[in-house]
């Protein structure tokens, strides 16, 4: 949406890469997430707030002419309301995430969890292309029918908000209420019951940074997804610039054809065959694997912008290669989180796993476009690439139970 308004792709990655922070900071009030209410109770609020968010972030779309959008030359400050409005959803959703997470794991065994991660995971991705996909789809053909930029996003943000009311409606009446998600009492008067809260948020601290290998599992969720990080803030714009300037000039219509149909469907299979292979070989089997079903796909795209090929079934197989690669090794990733954060507080503590793996996305994405805009989309996937051999490292420096995430027969 950025770019087709004519924002310069520096600045759209560094300002939706802020967008990031709330879940980087989300660990300052997971606690009270944790002890007060229950996790059904913050997901169906937090779902409500974003409903309602989105249909006024359709309203707050700025409205550059032709000419500016045509000349990449819009201004960050005409979008202060609409980044605003961006703001507070993403802090219901990351007050969302905290919830959902605790929710999924009162609900479920361990080797259940380690089954559907796969399948849980892929359905976090479904939700980044159906952003990237089929709405993009949306604006494209709303954009060639008015000849429209923010009028057709607009609308399209108006869906998204639709599609949000839907889906919260459904969760009112169908989202299950398992027994062990109980809303925590604190005894005593107010002022204890307050004091309980520090204390209870404190220790949630402390016992994290005391957990065994730590420092190793800081690492690991800081960098396993390093080439990702770069990787994906500058994939649409490659995919969307002209030829003259590096991209493979596609259509947005194209770009989200082929993330919403090829790529979800490589996508899915990956995240799948992820669950199924981790829930048999467990954790440590499948990190390798998985570390390397994440790096190598990124070759495709020194192919794309090495040859620029204009077939969109050479690009489309190299997006879908990408993206099953993706989904099978973010299992991985996944599934550790999940493995770190257990014991006492394992919610408050997934969401301080959770808050690494947003910050791991937000640094290197604040300054993607800026790289790119420097070494241009050739050198920018090398320079991906060698980031891989970072993932590598980290890979081999943890450390798992053998037999942890292996579905027992």
């Amino acid at each position: 949406m950025f770019t087709n308004m004519g924002m310069s792709k520096g600045d759209m990655a560094m300002y939706t890469s802020l967008l990031y922070l709330p879940w980087v900071i989300k660990p300052l009030w997971s606690p009270f997430v944790d002890i007060i209410r229950t996790k059904r109770w913050w997901v169906m609020t937090m779902q409500i707030i974003m409903s309602v968010a989105f249909a006024l972030t359709a309203f707050s779309l700025p409205h550059p002419s032709a000419d500016v959008i045509a000349a990449g030359g819009t201004q960050v400050s005409l979008f202060v309301t609409t980044l605003v409005v961006f703001w507070i959803t993403a802090f219901a959703s990351a007050t969302h995430d905290i919830a959902a997470d605790g929710f999924y794991m009162l609900a479920l065994e361990p080797s259940d969890q380690s089954f559907y991660v796969g399948i849980r995971s892929t359905f976090y991705r479904l939700s980044s292309i159906f952003g990237q996909g089929v709405l993009v789809v949306i604006a494209g053909l709303l954009e060639t029918r008015l000849g429209d930029i923010p009028k057709a996003w607009s609308i399209t943000l108006l869906v998204s908000a639709g599609v949000f009311a839907v889906i919260t409606l459904w969760h009112t009446f169908f989202l299950p209420r398992p027994s062990a998600d109980s809303q925590r009492t604190l005894g005593g008067s107010q002022g204890n019951g307050a004091m309980e809260i520090i204390r209870e948020f404190g220790r949630t601290f402390v016992t994290f940074f005391k957990k065994k290998g730590v420092l190793i599992a800081m690492l690991f969720m800081l960098l396993y997804r390093l080439p990702e990080a770069f990787l994906v803030k500058m994939m649409n714009p490659f995919l969307l610039d002209p030829i003259a300037k590096g991209g493979l000039g596609l259509t947005t219509q194209a770009v989200g054809l082929i993330y919403g149909t090829i790529g979800i469907a490589a996508l899915t299979a990956g995240g799948i065959l992820g669950g199924i292979a981790a829930s048999r070989w467990g954790l440590k089997k499948s990190l390798w694997p998985m570390a390397m079903a994440l790096t190598l796909p990124c070759l495709s795209f020194v192919f794309l912008s090495a040859f620029q090929p204009e077939n969109l079934w050479i690009t489309g197989f190299c997006v879908a290669l990408d993206q099953f690669g993706y989904g099978f090794g973010f299992t991985a990733y996944m599934l550790y989180l999940i493995y770190f954060s257990e014991g006492e507080f394992k919610t408050a503590h997934y969401s301080l796993c959770t808050a690494f793996m947003a910050l791991s996305m937000m640094v290197p994405g604040m300054v993607a476009g800026y790289i790119q805009e420097w070494i241009g989309y050739t050198w920018f996937f090398g320079f991906v690439m060698v980031c891989c051999l970072v993932t590598v490292a980290v890979t081999f420096l943890v450390k798992v139970d053998p037999e942890y995430g292996r579905k027992k027969r």
